[in-house]
């Protein structure tokens, strides 16, 4: 999958990919376009029907963000590791529209706070936001895509052109809470196979797809880049212990956010080029099967 993508492609891991494999092509990343945006059914009051709201107080920060609030929201204000789901949407200066749940035609999508997702603009608003709140916020280019922007496929022009300043609208929605905490390591399972009755024990085995990001390094593993799945043997120790705390009980087609402390990661050592000392892991799992009886 290409780190370039926005969130939806980020979201493809969680919810469209199957557990019969990835394609390396990856088609479901394609850009979607205007004639496609104008036919996706649309509800009164989401960040895709939001133009026409007032907006009631705007806030400018130093680094050039700038906040303006269409509602209030009255939930808890947003910190990091927080789960999200939020209604969104991504538009350049000239109004295209280059990213949204509604073209995935979902309602929400769940967000992972302060592991760059989407970019470090994103995290910083979000962070400045409460758990209810509807909101407009321009993110200048060099907090979004800056120089690079993002190609279109096939070198087709720019999707995201360099230097493009982004204007997220974003509804946050919920916080979700986590399905289940081991020793520190957080999960929240977004679909699971609850046909499948698996015995779990330590002769088992769990196939996964997963990308894994640190709290700087964003992606910095990606294993739908290869389509080639990582095995973890449920006896083996393993160098990320959390990790196989949050497996235990897996289901094959079973989709999840995993977020592991560093005491439960590579603590204080780090791993060389990918991991500083002391840093949460935040991982994208598709389990595509589990071996064993």
């Amino acid at each position: 999958m290409k780190k370039l993508s926005l969130l939806v492609g980020v979201y493809c891991a969680v919810i469209s990919c199957t557990t019969e494999g990835v394609s390396k092509n990856n088609k479901q990343e394609k850009v979607i376009n205007k004639k496609e945006i104008n036919k996706t059914e649309t509800k009164k009051g989401t960040a895709l029907n939001s133009d026409n709201l007032e907006i009631n107080s705007t806030k400018s920060y130093d680094n050039g963000i700038i906040i303006s609030w269409l509602k209030y929201g009255k939930g808890e204000v947003v910190s990091k590791g927080d789960v999200l789901l939020i209604d969104y949407k991504v538009t350049l200066k000239d109004g295209s529209i280059v990213d949204g749940n509604h073209l995935w035609k979902k309602e929400t999508f769940p967000f992972v706070v302060d592991y760059q997702m989407q970019t470090v603009g994103w995290d910083f608003a979000l962070k400045n936001l409460r758990v209810g709140d509807f909101a407009r916020v321009l993110i200048p280019s060099k907090l979004a895509r800056g120089e690079k922007g993002i190609k279109k496929e096939g070198d087709k022009g720019w999707f995201v052109p360099p230097n493009s300043d982004n204007y997220l609208t974003i509804h946050i929605v919920k916080k979700q809470k986590p399905t289940r905490s081991v020793d520190g390591t957080r999960v929240w399972l977004f679909e699971e196979n609850k046909a499948q009755k698996v015995k779990f024990n330590n002769s088992n085995s769990v196939v996964f797809h997963c990308m894994i990001s640190s709290e700087t390094n964003p992606n910095f593993y990606n294993s739908y880049r290869t389509n080639s799945p990582s095995t973890l043997k449920m006896s083996d120790k393993g160098f990320v212990s959390g990790l196989k705390k949050a497996l235990i009980n897996a289901k094959k087609g079973d989709r999840m956010f995993v977020v592991i402390p560093s005491s439960e990661a590579y603590g204080d050592r780090g791993l060389e080029g990918s991991v500083k000392p002391n840093e949460d892991l935040l991982y994208n799992i598709l389990v595509m099967d589990v071996i064993g009886k």
